[in-house]
């Protein structure tokens, strides 16, 4: 009777521990499989263990069997609940099927057994609260073997978990082991009659292990999706990261992720995302687009990425946000903050010295054109300064010759002849300055011009001619012109554009003769029309492109004048023609003969 009173106390104890525990969890206002499955462990030890309290109370009065009809719900159930549990704490989240309900067979069939023990005593032979005194019937051990069996898989499921991610010596795993083990040896000698204990001791064995699992995973676990051994290494990677569940609640983040938005752990841990934000105002994130986001990657199981500048604290983020799952099972969404700050501030500084780079190469292109200007502008000036002067003597031989009488008519008509004479040659030479005019006038716009016209392969010719004549006479240089196409064929596009790059490609041939030193040289510039396409061959014999230049031609800047050049042209060239002609730049080459670069136009 004694020892009745002190597993009555200890009943009591271990009841109000459970209840004490659930409350906690609870507490945490985590709601997922973990805490649902733990709240059914600690039912199902509660209605054990207060149905064997009132049998030591009523154990004079009332059969002790009657309590264990209702004790037997808690101990045929809870070996499944414990398997349940080991299985959702290894996954996060299982997904229940049918097949999970043959689970349910057994307990439900000792339960049946049980209740109907009188008519066949497959369950107990002899019943008494006394183990020793007790006779059990065949079925008791299909019943004990698969009530063990599951009990040792959940176990199982525990340790190995909480070990893998935790490692073997972490608190977590330890307080696992050490209920597992209390719970597990007492039960085992019990049964085996190795220690003489009451049957009361079982569901306490069973109330110690579920708190301790329970303190070992809530207290320093917090269910997080991260393990903690893992934990240790994401909160040093650069990239910051949180992860919701399905209410959009804040399971786990990273270190990063705190220090980059100066914020406490405290603050968001198990908060919902959109209260955090509406108490971050300064951070500037639309709800409704964050939403949105949200339901398009856990819906369409897609990763969506996003683009964020967060003025409090300076910085560029690339967002990613994913859906998390295990086996077809929604765990819960990742957001992944890729700092991009340094990047963007680096592409800028790309984009500036690019600019600084094409304004450089424009400049020089100007100088050239200049130079050429001078050349090409000063024999028509001084043509028409000789015309103005040839034209100033016959005015005043006009003039004296009025009174004369000894001049005829005749001779009024060969003055007038002569100086109509000298005003169709003033009158060529201006035509000509005004073609030179006009093609510089296009040159000097940059390469961004988008107007589109159309040409004739005439009016092309003469822009090359006029705007190349210095440069190639400067290095003495011959360009042979062939034209196997109508020069009054009309290509769309804008002149300025094609000649601009034309104008690249011959000056690169002058280069490549004058770097090595030759002279009275060729460059063979051809247009033809083949499949459908209108094609300008530029053609020289300077040598070749050595391999290092063929390699990244076209790809990025590079160039064969080391300091002098920007590699700009061919680059910028051949965008110039994929962009405004939709057409294609090639090249041929062949070490120690020369190059040939093919301009190709699609006609339409």
């Amino acid at each position: 009777m004694k020892e009745n009173i002190i597993y009555f106390y200890l009943l009591i104890i271990s009841t109000l521990l459970t209840l004490l525990v659930n409350i906690y969890i609870k507490k945490t206002k985590a709601n997922n499989q973990l805490t649902r499955i733990f709240s059914i462990n600690f039912a199902l030890v509660i209605l054990w263990n207060i149905s064997l309290t009132f049998q030591i109370c009523f154990l004079n009065y009332i059969n002790p069997i009657y309590f264990d009809y209702i004790a037997y719900i808690g101990i045929c159930f809870i070996p499944l609940s414990l398997l349940f549990t080991g299985r959702i704490f290894a996954n996060t989240k299982i997904k229940f099927s049918i097949k999970h309900l043959f689970l349910f067979v057994i307990p439900i069939l000792s339960l049946l057994i049980l209740w109907t023990n009188d008519f066949h005593h497959l369950f107990y032979i002899e019943y008494s609260i006394n183990p020793k005194e007790t006779t059990f019937g065949p079925y008791f051990i299909i019943h004990t073997i698969y009530s063990y069996a599951c009990i040792a898989i959940g176990i199982i499921y525990l340790i190995n978990y909480s070990i893998k991610n935790s490692g073997f010596f972490s608190r977590q795993s330890i307080l696992i082991c050490i209920g597992a083990l209390i719970s597990l040896l007492i039960n085992v000698m019990v049964t085996l009659g190795i220690l003489d204990l009451s049957i009361y001791i079982t569901p306490i064995s069973f109330a110690i292990e579920i708190l301790f699992t329970a303190f070992a995973i809530f207290k320093f676990g917090f269910l997080k999706v991260t393990p903690i051994a893992l934990q240790r290494i994401v909160d040093r990677i650069s990239d910051s990261y949180i992860v919701l569940n399905e209410d959009n609640k804040i399971t786990d983040f990273n270190q990063t992720f705190l220090d980059v938005f100066s914020i406490v752990s405290n603050d968001i841990r198990n908060k919902d995302l959109f209260e955090l934000i509406g108490h971050y105002k300064d951070l500037n994130i639309d709800a409704n687009i964050l939403q949105k986001s949200l339901d398009e990657a856990n819906n369409l199981n897609k990763t969506i990425e996003l683009e964020k500048h967060f003025s409090k604290i300076n910085k560029y983020f690339h967002i990613e946000i994913n859906r998390i799952e295990s086996r077809g099972n929604f765990l819960g969404t990742l957001i992944l903050l890729k700092d991009i700050t340094q990047h963007n501030i680096d592409m800028q500084t790309i984009k500036n010295n690019q600019d600084m780079l094409v304004e450089r190469e424009r400049l020089a292109s100007l100088g050239q054109m200049i130079g050429g200007i001078a050349h090409n502008l000063k024999t028509p000036i001084m043509s028409i300064a000789g015309a103005a002067e040839g034209l100033s003597d016959l005015i005043k031989e006009y003039d004296s010759s009025i009174e004369d009488p000894d001049v005829t008519t005749e001779d009024h008509h060969d003055i007038a002849k002569d100086m109509n004479e000298w005003v169709e040659k003033m009158r060529t030479h201006l035509s000509y300055m005004s073609d030179i005019i006009t093609a510089i006038k296009g040159q000097a716009v940059a390469f961004s011009e988008q107007t589109v016209n159309g040409f004739t392969i005439k009016e092309l010719i003469n822009y090359v001619d006029i705007l190349m004549k210095h440069e190639l006479k400067n290095a003495l240089i011959t360009l042979n012109l062939q034209a196997d196409i109508d020069a009054s064929t009309t290509v769309n596009g804008n002149i300025n554009s094609l000649v601009q790059v034309i104008n690249n490609i011959i000056s690169n041939a002058i280069q490549a003769y004058q770097s090595q030193g030759k002279t009275n040289e060729f460059i063979d510039f051809r247009i033809y029309k083949e499949n459908n396409n209108l094609v300008f061959k530029i053609s020289d014999m300077a040598g070749g492109l050595p391999d290092k230049v063929t390699e990244k031609l076209f790809k990025e800047m590079i160039t064969t004048k080391g300091k002098n050049g920007t590699g700009l042209g061919l680059f910028m060239s051949y965008s110039n023609i994929k962009a405004h002609f939709s057409g294609n730049l090639r090249y041929e080459t062949e070490a120690g003969k020369g190059t040939s670069f093919f301009i190709e136009i699609p006609m339409e």
